[in-house]
């Protein structure tokens, strides 16, 4: 590839990273994204969607994989690989009364690898951390006063990593990542008249949240060669502590309309705001341990994570919840397969690869639980378990060089099952698609 090629597609990747630094704050309508720093979004970059996210002991040349960023070194020295995926999903609520439907899709992530000497490689990319994204509530009344009381949420935290790897032996592999974590979410309550003759202002209170901080996560595969085409990988990652600095910025606020609906208006009145700046925010230590068996046809992997959010610092305001009662130790297992019948045939279905996996963990999450039928009587802290099931398909693309990209198409279900009566159900049936570029960037072509 010439150097004009090379710069287009250099402009081509920051454009796309550039636009989904705010389409990644989009994609979840759970109503636990209220908790906490929202829903915990686990890096699944390509072929790994549809392996039920094992990231750990995955090592090839052909995809990138920032959930072990010892695997950056497989990478040989000729080849630049571009990953990028979207998704769309459908999500259905059921309180156990109701229910309600959701539609929405994601730019999801990009991530660019590349060689930088022999048994040398390294990464950058754009990745989720979290995502707040809901609008509930109900209606009330108070001395024939009719309104709606509604809590919303927005944003998210996003991270943008700078990896490398290098093999100092033969079959061990370290590497680390260093990410800027950043992004701005916030929570509100929302009182709105419902009486035609009223002229009452909406009233909100909200609570916005602006983190900044670096991330980093080190890792390490170790390869045993059974045979000429057969090997395992262990891998492990751990990630440090996060002592995060914030701005937490709370507000109380009386509109004319409803300012969810009319987001550009002017409050009409400014009752309280104020900023508090440099709160901490902890987010866990985190420790990952997984094992890849390959061969020529099929590879097989198992993933076992384990966050300690146990007694992580957070504004107690916010949920009415105590230090102790906040946050669980998360342990998550993914399992999951891909299967190829002849990687080399020069029959298309021959090489398409078919995938699946599973995963299963619980919420990080507690929250407060009340009994609507006994006017919001409290009935104690419940939390949920998440479940997911994936299939998929990587569809294999030859360049003119003969190099094979790839286009993975993958289709998951995601339940959260609460633990606790009145708490909400959640059902999500997500489509993603995904492509991975390979390019003989280094390659010096010859001619006589």
């Amino acid at each position: 590839m010439n150097s004009r090629k090379k710069g287009h597609l250099l402009v081509i990747a920051l454009l796309l990273i550039t636009p989904s630094l705010q389409a990644q704050q989009v994609g979840s309508n759970s109503p636990y994204g209220r908790y906490g720093y929202g829903l915990l979004v686990k890096p699944r970059v390509g072929a790994s969607e549809s392996m039920g996210g094992i990231s750990y002991g995955l090592r090839r040349s052909q995809h990138v994989n920032p959930g072990n960023p010892a695997s950056y070194s497989e990478l040989d020295t000729l080849t630049f690989v571009f990953d990028f995926g979207i998704s769309g999903h459908h999500s259905r609520l059921n309180d156990g009364t109701n229910k309600q439907d959701f539609y929405n899709g994601n730019f999801d992530y990009v991530a660019i690898q590349f060689p930088l000497f022999r048994k040398m490689g390294a990464s950058v990319g754009l990745l989720p951390y979290s995502k707040v994204g809901y609008n509930f509530g109900t209606g009330r009344s108070l001395s024939n006063i009719q309104y709606s009381e509604v809590y919303r949420g927005t944003g998210g935290l996003n991270q943008i990593y700078v990896g490398a790897a290098w093999e100092p032996l033969q079959f061990l592999s370290v590497g680390a990542n260093l990410s800027y974590l950043f992004g701005n979410f916030s929570h509100s309550s929302v009182v709105i008249p419902r009486s035609a003759a009223s002229t009452a202002l909406v009233g909100e209170t909200k609570q916005e949240f602006s983190i900044r901080d670096m991330k980093c996560d080190l890792g390490v595969q170790l390869t045993y060669p059974v045979s000429q085409a057969k090997s395992v990988t262990l891998g492990m990652v751990y990630s440090p502590q996060v002592r995060a600095s914030a701005d937490v910025t709370p507000s109380e606020k009386l509109y004319a309309n409803d300012p969810y609906q009319n987001p550009w208006q002017s409050p009409a009145q400014v009752l309280t705001t104020d900023t508090l700046r440099g709160a901490e925010f902890y987010l866990p230590h985190t420790l990952g341990v997984g094992v890849t068996y390959k061969t020529l046809n099929l590879l097989v992997g198992v993933d076992g994570t384990y966050e300690g959010w146990k007694g992580m610092a957070y504004p107690d305001k916010l949920d009415e919840l105590t230090k102790e009662e906040r946050f669980n130790n998360v342990f998550r297992v993914s399992a999951g397969f891909e299967y190829v019948s002849d990687p080399y045939n020069p029959s298309f279905f021959q090489r398409v690869r078919f995938r699946g996996g599973f995963s299963y963990s619980n919420s990080y999450v507690n929250v407060n639980v009340f009994n609507p039928t006994r006017n919001d009587q409290r009935v104690g802290i419940g939390s949920f378990k998440e479940l997911g099931v994936n299939v998929g398909l990587g569809l294999p693309m030859h360049d003119r060089t003969g190099h094979v990209s790839m286009v993975n198409v993958g289709f998951g279900y995601y339940r959260q099952q609460p633990d606790t009566d009145y708490m909400v159900k959640q059902d999500m049936f997500k489509i993603s698609v995904s492509m991975s570029f390979n390019e003989f960037w280094f390659y010096k072509r010859q001619f006589q």
